[in-house]
């Protein structure tokens, strides 16, 4: 069966007979038997680790420590014990140690990368059954919904409203909303949509698939090929030391010769010249150094440690003092991984917030001066709207505020907490209109204190001012809409790599029980906008300026929207080729798929901003 195939671009119906499934029936139970045989478990195959013996033995691979076993050698058979019992033992504790870091770094890589193994919903022989991820085989049909790990790569076949969260595998920092329609062939991985990929999480929705790819086939399967397949590269300490063994080498090598030619030329016995030379030779080596340097790159990985940051061999801490170029990726490295609202356009006005993530400390300022939401009826009507038309939750885990559910509705609960608002309030919910990607909105209806019921609608801005006749202004009063300017302005919001939505409001009598799309299809009051994004870090806005400082070039390279990536980049001060504060130049994969090796390293070289790659096109940059 070929693994290679374009599965995004061929339509459900092909896909299944290709793949010789039935989606009503999956696949029966001798045939799973038989796919299975063929090929073998749904895990990604572990590389094989060195033994132990062999780690210990590697250890001894230096230039300079074959020249102390060789003289620890020759101290022992001209009967000079003492010596040759200081020289091994140093020998030895250098490779000890070297060894224990090595072994301690690789335990904890290996926690860390360690997948729990889950289980999958499927359908075979017409039933639904959950089987061990590990036994899915392609053609098998797979049902997801909220709160699932994919488990193997799958081409949807039937959608309902499926968020999946991909910023581990591709960088995007929002879920993505997937569908089951054909895409064109060359479509990159991060805008394939009719896919879900393996180890990546279902925030919303449900979906049934059909298994592509399983184990080293996955995409994350492959990734983890390329890292196994990566070249170990000797560092430039690593590289002096071997250099200066060498030349030491031959200049002990060199003067222990001259002195035992010298030493016969003046009428010396061989015996007592090859004596002395030999001393000669174990006297110049310098048996502390080994040891000097293992112990000081020891303490220098401890620091590391300390700093949360895993090295898994000494020479490596080295490399951090003679870095150039620094390449890292955007979605929970340089920024939160945590949605935030920003930006605030209500009643005519623009309010900008401070804080950032799902901490809720921040205020409110418009104009440069800060303002209290209570005193703002249009600002505080529109994060009331993104409270109350809300699935996610705001909890308390480990002693920090977390989101369950979807990042942009915790956005939405964080901003309005800010503001002071609170579920505790009497706005029961009635009735709702669950979000639906064809409608692209959520609306509720809930009691209220004054004015008999209220329907508070989200979505898309496109859609919202389709239904809203009037505009909520800053006095809280009913004013006429400008559909141009508020368009206008979520254009400008977007343009920042802002994620936009918008909110709406109608009032409707307290015997309104049900909510239909017919109550949201117009007479709405349009209450604003808010706009969201993944914000920069703040110790990452201070690392790049210090590495910038320090003559340090920071590249960022990420699977996320090119817009996106370049207004993070902005506000990090990554500029790359930007001139006199503009925004600096995204490379797109797309684009970076047709530069060819010769141009890749000035194009690299001029550009700061990479954008939508693949994760093969990362290694291809690095390299």
């Amino acid at each position: 069966m070929d693994e290679k195939k374009n599965w995004h671009s061929l339509p459900p119906e092909e896909v299944l007979t290709r793949l010789h499934s039935q989606f009503d029936q999956g696949l029966s139970a001798a045939e799973v038997t038989t796919r299975q045989q063929r090929h073998g478990p749904n895990e990604v195959t572990a590389r094989r680790g060195r033994p132990a013996w062999l780690k210990f033995l590697q250890q001894f691979h230096q230039p300079l420590l074959y020249i102390l076993l060789v003289a620890a050698t020759v101290s022992a058979l001209l009967g000079e014990l003492v010596d040759a019992a200081v020289i091994l033992g140093v020998v030895l504790v250098n490779a000890l140690v070297s060894y224990i870091q090595e072994s301690k770094a690789e335990r904890a890589i290996g926690a860390l990368s360690k997948l729990v193994t889950t289980e999958a919903s499927v359908r075979r022989d017409g039933r639904k059954l959950r089987v061990p991820s590990a036994q899915l085989v392609p053609g098998d049909i797979v049902l997801l919904q909220s709160g699932d790990r994919v488990p193997a790569d799958l081409r949807l076949i039937r959608v309902r409203n499926l968020q999946v969260e991909e910023a581990a595998l591709t960088g995007e920092s929002v879920p993505v909303e997937k569908n089951s329609d054909p895409l064109p062939a060359d479509t990159v991985l991060g805008d394939r949509l009719n896919l879900a990929f393996a180890g990546t999480h279902v925030t919303y929705g449900t979906a049934e698939g059909v298994v592509t790819t399983i184990g080293d086939h996955t995409v994350a399967g492959g990734i983890a090929g390329m890292l196994a397949d990566t070249i170990e590269l000797s560092t430039p300490l690593t590289r002096k030391i071997a250099e200066f063994s060498r030349l030491l080498l031959y200049v002990i090598l060199g003067l222990a010769a001259a002195m035992f030619a010298l030493g016969l030329w003046r009428g010396e016995s061989a015996a007592d010249m090859f004596m002395a030379a030999v001393a000669l030779a174990v006297g110049a080596i310098p048996e502390g150094l080994p040891a000097a340097v293992t112990i000081t790159l020891a303490v220098g990985v401890s620091r590391m440690a300390r700093r949360r940051a895993i090295i898994r061999k000494l020479p490596a801490v080295e490399t951090l003092g003679s870095t150039s170029i620094i390449c890292s990726d955007k979605t929970g490295t340089l920024t939160e991984n945590q949605m935030t609202v920003q930006t605030v356009i209500a009643g005519g006005r623009t309010y900008r917030l401070s804080g950032a993530g799902y901490g809720t400390a921040g205020d409110f300022q418009h104009d440069g001066r800060p303002v209290d939401p209570g005193g703002e009826p249009a600002l505080r009507e529109c994060l009331r709207a993104g409270w109350l038309c809300n699935e996610a939750q705001l909890v308390e885990m480990d002693g920090r505020p977390q989101v369950q559910g979807d990042p942009t509705e915790g956005a939405l609960l964080v901003a309005a907490t800010k503001a002071g608002l609170s579920r505790a309030e009497p706005w029961p919910r009635v009735d709702m209109i669950p979000f639906e990607s064809e409608h692209m909105f959520r609306a509720t209806l809930h009691d209220h204190p004054e004015h008999g019921r209220v329907i508070y609608q989200v979505g898309a801005m496109e859609r919202l001012l389709e239904s809203c006749s009037h505009l909520l202004d800053h006095t809280g009063q009913e004013a006429p809409l400008d559909g141009e300017a508020i368009k206008i302005a979520a254009e400008a919001m977007a343009g920042q790599g802002m994620r936009v939505l918008a909110f709406a409001r109608k009032f409707v009598p307290r015997d309104h029980a049900d909510l239909t799309h017919e109550d949201v299809s117009r007479g709405l009051t349009l209450l604003g906008l808010q706009g969201m994004i993944d914000p920069p870090r703040e110790e990452a806005i201070i690392a790049v300026r210090e590495c910038q400082s320090a003559g340090i070039a920071v590249k960022m390279i990420t699977g996320d929207h090119a817009v996106t990536a370049a207004a993070i980049a902005s506000q990090l001060g990554i500029t790359g080729a930007g001139k006199n504060g503009a925004a600096p130049r995204a490379i797109t994969g797309r684009e970076l798929s047709t530069i060819s090796d010769e141009d890749l390293p000035k194009l690299a070289t001029e550009v700061a901003v990479f954008a939508r790659v693949a994760p093969e096109q990362k290694l291809r940059l690095v390299r």
